[in-house]
């Protein structure tokens, strides 16, 4: 009996001592020595503070659709992609696949100590040597247009993941994590054929063969790219910033995604509540007469915004938070379902429904709210408040999509 409290009592001498480390005076300081945490702004993306706004039309709802009664929110503060995501940023996402599928086809994999493996990126890869063991990726012979040995861009396929946090928190920690573990796969390379496919009696052939590999598009705004696609890309890129991190050994960020319908929305008017266009005005001209937008002013006068149809991501005047062609260009996913009454049930703080359809779901489950119009639009669809939206399995000629990513803090101002 002594022996067992002799041994509590030296337990308790132990644990009193070991509660009191060097440096804090046995003071409750929270954990020492943690990294120090300074917000970096995105390349390419610009600072939208929070704020508040009235969400629905800016004027009159001349459809009488009634899917954007007024409503007062307000939304945590982010950074946003100043344009649309171009054509030459998707390819660097479409390279890395391509190349990620060449190595594993080389067997340029490192073995991990966790029992896992990743591609090794320092293994020099060359198509041109390599033709015989990636001859998988190529179109057979007998597929190739004029004899030309071309990359079958529909092996191109990426599995990408999201966390299902809505179902996890109502599920209160009863079931097991990968439950909510979301997995898909997607073919990443834009759907070229859209330019002829969205147009009866027309001919945009030169769009098909040129928009997305030319030089001469490589600042304009990728489109082709459905809704799994985009997501596909916000995921890599997430992950791709995320390498950099940790080998930095700094800490990890929020996700790269795409934006809630309403942060979209609040960005678009640049800081202007109730304001039709993101410029501020009820106009689509300027007081010299000069369009300010890219979209279909009159009966089929495309050219005379400047752009036939898509243009550079930042042509004309950014917003007054910088952001360029929030109102025409392209249209742009968000991560929103459409409902019509949607506005009567969301919450007015960061609002936001979203519904994960699965490919055997009924159509209008697939529903995703788009906003800002596009070059081949009328001036209605541009304005800030207009709603429209697209199936998420389908992708347009003149839809698009920027990332969003949330910022951590009260305020940007706080760091500085």
């Amino acid at each position: 009996m002594k022996n067992v409290s002799k041994f509590f009592l030296a337990l308790m001498v132990i644990t009193l001592i070991g509660a009191c480390k060097s440096g804090d005076n046995g003071q409750l300081t929270g954990v020492l020595n943690r990294p120090v945490w300074k917000a970096i702004n995105p390349y390419g993306m610009v600072y939208v503070p929070s704020g508040t706004l009235t969400i629905g039309p800016s004027d009159q709802d001349v459809n009488f659709t009634m899917v954007q009664r007024p409503k007062a929110i307000s939304i945590q503060g982010f950074y946003m992609d100043e344009t649309e995501v171009t054509n030459n940023e998707y390819r660097q996402f479409v390279y890395w696949v391509r190349d990620s599928i060449a190595h594993t086809m080389l067997d340029h994999i490192i073995d991990l100590e966790s029992g896992l493996s990743r591609v090794d990126w320092e293994q020099e890869l060359s198509y041109k040597e390599s033709q015989e063991e990636l001859e998988d990726m190529y179109y057979a012979e007998n597929e190739r247009f004029a004899g030309k040995r071309e990359i079958n861009t529909q092996k191109l396929i990426f599995e990408y993941q999201w966390y299902d946090w809505k179902a996890a928190a109502h599920d209160h920690y009863q079931s097991n994590r990968t439950k909510f573990i979301k997995k898909d796969k997607t073919k990443i390379y834009p759907d070229t054929l859209v330019w002829i496919r969205d147009f009866t009696y027309s001919y945009n052939e030169p769009y098909t063969r040129n928009y997305f590999w030319h030089p001469a598009f490589d600042d304009y705004p990728v489109v082709g790219v459905d809704w799994k696609r985009a997501n596909a890309f916000s995921y890599w890129r997430t992950n791709y910033w995320n390498s950099y991190t940790t080998a930095k050994d700094l800490p990890n960020s929020e996700d790269f995604r795409l934006p809630i319908e309403h942060e979209w929305e609040y960005a678009a008017r640049g800081g202007h509540d109730w304001a039709p266009y993101p410029w501020g005005g009820y106009y689509v001209r300027n007081t010299k007469g000069c369009i300010l937008a890219n979209f279909k002013p009159g009966r089929g006068n495309y050219p005379e915004d400047g752009g036939l149809y898509t243009v550079r991501g930042d042509a004309y005047f950014p917003n007054d938070y910088g952001l360029y062609n929030m109102a025409g260009n392209v249209s742009e996913w968000t991560s929103s379902a459409f409902y019509e009454n949607g506005y009567a049930f969301q919450h007015d703080l960061n609002p936001d429904i979203r519904f994960d359809a699965k490919d055997d779901d009924p159509k209008a489950w697939k529903r995703k709210v788009i906003r800002g119009g596009s070059w081949k639009d009328i001036a209605f669809y541009i304005q800030t408040g207009t709603r429209h939206w697209e199936y998420q399995d389908t992708a347009k000629s003149y839809i698009g999509f920027r990332n969003v990513r949330t910022f951590l803090g009260r305020a940007k101002d706080d760091f500085n």
